[in-house]
């Protein structure tokens, strides 16, 4: 009787497990047939390719960004150092070496421990290729039904990759295709994100950092969880002792190294230049747009282009501090002057402006609220981060504080070329990418002030104005201009001076400048600025002698270069070349510049030596007094009506620098001319940056350069006293109380 119970009970047992057996033959089967979706073929495996991030390389072969939807740089299995293969090895899967692909041995023991004895802490059991083939097929559906089906599929595809790959290749392609979390793929990019140093230079401790992180890219983030971190890289290298990679002494010796990172995030907002970046990935979107229409593939994300710029990264960074130190201490100084009286504080209709210009504002309006309910709506405090110069600050505040606390913020755009051929050397859009996207140097039109008037005076003499001709300083109402009066900054009674054409410019005389175009004539000044570069409208107004017209930044860059390219005005370009993946170069992109002169050698240098005087004894004399540079420098500055921007232009013979400073909200202004003068706001930028150039021998080359010496007859031309004052019989029938009144002369 118990026989018989007993041999009924095997038949059952038999049959199940042969039941589970021909169930378990037939799932994998349909999975094998594709009835839980395709698998990929072994054509398919061997011929598939990487989505490689794009590189933005400076000039001087600095990494400084990259384009991406995934932040992957492959690399080869030779720049791959052997310790670093060996501690994947170790930690991950020590059978790699003897296995196909699937460890039976090891995934036995996870299903029985995990199945049986539910134990969640036994591991994946998944070997380095079933990995790999996770990283290149995805698991899409997370559901716990679906556990089974996506571990065969990988088991099968792994299969598949042990049979088209060598084992070299598949830890190749892992490592190039793994996260590392904070969408980072691959060792190359984990390697430079977390030690700043290519896979080839890592050291063995730094690898088993990286090689760690792979069971909990977040838990043993080094960046977030350091100590964590450490004690995993420890544990990799006892692996490696285990498995007969790394010696016990010399495990020993390497776990008393401390973690030490180099982080550095190639994210879009942060890190050098990030509005050369910004400009630059523009620019090449259309490039690739253009390459593409003639039958190309290009996907500035996914190709792995490489492209080369003009852009110095020491000089960048140098610029970047230079203006951090003086728009801090400048933006205290503005506020100061309007102190408990500002207009972001006092004027409602002002901020109620700025408040309906923001996109929340816009959004709630599309949602058919009222005006009220927006207010209230806006007006709800809650918790968020407000940054200012001294960093980050996490505050109670509704969404019109932000505003009215952003409104305040002086801005600025600076930008360095060459002036022989236009490479820009250095790019500054604004203060903070991540706050302020819009970019000054490419973005902006803004009126330029007196930084014009070298383009008047540059006119006046091509129609053959000499440069001592003396014009009267004496404020003029001209009647066929409504009335218009230009007059000159500060006190100073000029009712009977007049000032040459050199001393005129140097200390940036309006009512004089006014006179020289009336002189020379509105239309040969503009044609002049045509020549010169200008490519943006300008007014046909004389008062575009003060400079009303509106002018990019990196316009006016390529406008000033041709008085040190030989009167030739060149178009200021970022990419000098692109190549892909393998460094096949795919374009090379030449200087432009004008094919002609714009103005005589003659003018060329009188304009200098006149440009000289304003930072020698004229409205940049600060350079020389303050800053105490010595260097070959000539150049301007300028402010426009009521304080609103002020400018800085500085020519040397290798180098123009342009730099405006002012507030996006066109309302707002310097609350005086003594702080927001050109020679105040703007100037100490590049006075700053060039002081530090300067203590770099490497710079010399720029730094050092002379102008040419100009000719006698030029030294000659200009050999006159710079203010006349009227004769005695002039200011006896002149009445300094009452302004002179005259038709201006639109001469052509």
């Amino acid at each position: 009787m118990l026989k018989r119970i007993k041999s009924k009970y095997v038949k059952y047992l038999l049959l199940t497990v042969g039941i589970f057996f021909v169930v378990g033959i037939l799932f994998v089967s349909s999975i094998y047939l594709g009835a839980w979706g395709k698998l990929p073929g072994k054509n398919e495996l061997a011929s598939f390719q990487y989505q490689r991030a794009s590189e933005v390389y400076t000039a001087d072969s600095v990494l400084i960004g990259k384009y991406y939807l995934y932040d992957r740089q492959p690399i080869g299995y030779t720049q791959m150092p052997q310790f670093l293969l060996d501690a994947l090895v170790a930690i991950e899967d020590e059978r790699y070496y003897d296995h196909s692909g699937i460890d039976y041995p090891s995934f036995l023991r996870v299903g029985f421990k995990t199945i049986l004895m539910q134990d969640r802490s036994s591991g994946g059991g998944s070997t380095i290729t079933q990995q790999l083939a996770k990283n290149l097929y995805p698991r899409r559906e997370r559901k716990q039904t679906n556990i089974a089906v996506n571990k065969v599929k990988e088991m099968i595809i792994a299969s598949r990759l042990e049979d088209v790959f060598s084992k070299t290749e598949i830890l190749t392609h892992y490592l190039n295709t793994v996260s590392f979390g904070d969408n980072t793929f691959g060792i190359e990019s984990a390697s430079l994100k977390f030690f700043n140093k290519k896979t080839s230079q890592l050291h063995i401790e730094e690898a088993s950092v990286l090689v760690g992180m792979l069971k909990a890219t977040y838990g043993y983030n080094p960046r977030v969880y350091p100590k964590k971190s450490e004690a995993r890289r420890n544990l990799v290298m006892k692996s490696m002792v285990k498995n007969n990679f790394l010696s016990e002494a010399e495990k020993d010796s390497l776990i008393t190294i401390p973690l030490k990172l180099n982080y550095r995030k190639y994210d879009y907002t942060d890190g050098l230049a990030p509005y050369f970046r910004e400009e630059v990935r523009k620019k090449l979107i259309k490039w690739v747009k253009s390459e593409n229409e003639k039958g190309s593939e290009y996907n500035i994300y996914t190709s792995g282009l490489k492209i080369y710029t003009t852009l110095n990264s020491k000089m960048q960074v140098l610029a970047e501090e230079a203006m951090k130190k003086h728009m801090t201490k400048l933006q205290t100084s503005f506020e100061k002057s309007y102190g408990k009286n500002a207009p972001w504080i006092k004027n409602k209709k002002l901020v109620e402006k700025a408040v309906r210009a923001i996109p929340h504002y816009k959004k709630l309006l599309q949602n058919e609220l009222s005006t009220s309910e927006i207010w209230d709506s806006l007006s709800q405090k809650r918790t968020m981060v407000l940054t200012d110069w001294s960093g980050d600050k996490t505050v109670t505040a509704s969404t019109i504080d932000s505003v009215q606390h952003y409104m305040k913020f002086l801005n600025t755009g600076a930008i360095a070329i060459n002036p022989q051929t236009g490479a820009v050397i250095t790019w500054i859009g604004g203060i903070d990418f991540k706050r302020f996207k819009f970019d000054h140097v490419a973005q902006a039109r803004r009126q330029v002030g007196s930084t014009f008037k070298p383009i008047v005076y540059t006119a006046a003499l091509e129609t053959g104005i000499p440069p001592c001709a003396y014009f009267s300083a004496r404020e003029v109402a001209y009647e066929n201009l409504k009335g218009w009066s230009p007059s000159n900054s500060g006190n100073k009674d000029e009712t009977y001076l007049n000032y040459s054409m050199e001393e005129s410019l140097s200390k940036s005389v309006n009512t004089v400048a006014v006179k020289v175009l009336e002189a020379t004539g509105l239309e040969n000044v503009l044609n002049q600025a045509k020549k010169m570069g200008v490519f943006s409208e300008l007014p046909k107004q004389p008062s575009v002698a003060l400079g009303t017209g509106e002018i990019y930044l990196n316009e006016l860059a390529g406008v000033y270069a041709s008085y040190v390219n030989e009167g030739k005005a060149v178009l200021p370009y970022l990419i000098k070349s692109i190549s892909d993946q393998n460094d096949s170069i795919l374009v090379d992109f030449d200087p432009k510049r004008a094919k002609n002169r714009a103005f005589s050698k003659q003018t060329e240098q009188i304009m200098l030596e006149m440009m000289k005087s304003t930072i020698n004894t004229g409205t940049a004399k600060r350079i020389r007094t303050t800053y105490k540079l010595n260097n070959a420098i000539a150049g301007k500055t300028g402010t426009t009506q009521n304080n609103k921007d002020a400018w800085f232009v500085a020519l040397t013979p290798k180098l123009v620098h342009i730099t405006w400073v002012g507030l996006d909200n066109h309302e707002i202004g310097f609350k005086n001319t003594s702080l927001g003068q050109g020679a105040n706001a703007a100037l100490p930028i590049f006075a700053s940056w060039y002081q530090q150039l300067n203590k770099h021998r490497e710079f010399d080359d720029i730094t050092k350069a002379e102008f040419e010496k100009p000719n006698p007859f030029v030294l000659d031309q200009l050999n006159c006293e710079p203010v006349k004052r009227d004769g005695f019989f002039k200011r006896l029938f002149t009445n300094p109380n009452k302004k002179k009144s005259k038709k201006f002369k639109n001469k052509r």
